[in-house]
């Protein structure tokens, strides 16, 4: 049963009969309306912390979707599973692989940041001054980018790149 059945609280239920409403009057073809249904499926299992059920189902809509600005969407998604389960270097390659698709997508630049500046500090921690100082250049580049999309999110990164003296210009907005 797919998980869009199972929901058994009323936002969900209503959510997913809003859902197929407009997947029934949008003009798409029927590959993209499944990818959707897969894609929803997937944010609904992750939501609930079903991680493995979310990656089939994101796996599953990256096999039928099509649109580079939808596929960089779910690609961001398993981005976020995997980095939340500690696999920074998987988490890096998918976030890598929707910016690619998506490169105006404020959460991916910030979530690359955020792994290169846990890199930088675990380095720093075990005394790789070099190697930690050149995780923080590219946490900064990161969060540069994501700043100038998005400039009045991520105020404790522009407060970092300012106090780190990474910071070109004072004020992005």
């Amino acid at each position: 049963m797919p998980r869009t059945q199972r929901n058994d609280n009323f936002i969900d239920k209503s959510f997913t009969v809003m859902a197929d409403i407009i997947l029934k009057i949008l003009p798409t073809s029927q590959k993209a309306k499944t990818a959707f249904a897969y894609y929803r499926d997937g944010m609904s299992a992750q939501a609930e912390g079903e991680y493995a059920e979310a990656l089939e189902n994101y796996y599953e809509a990256l096999k039928l979707e099509e649109d580079p600005n939808d596929r960089s969407y779910i690609l961001y998604n398993i981005g976020l599973i995997h980095a939340s389960n500690g696999e920074h270097d998987k988490a890096l390659g998918f976030y890598d692989q929707s910016i690619e698709l998506n490169p105006r997508l404020p959460s991916a630049l910030n979530n690359v940041a955020v792994i290169y500046h846990y890199q930088g500090e675990k380095a720093k921690e075990a005394g790789k001054e070099d190697e930690s100082e050149a995780l923080f250049d590219k946490a900064a580049e990161y969060w540069k980018q994501a700043i100038r999309i998005a400039p009045n999110n991520y105020i404790e990164a522009q407060n970092w790149l300012k106090t780190t003296g990474r910071s070109e210009i004072d004020v992005y907005f």
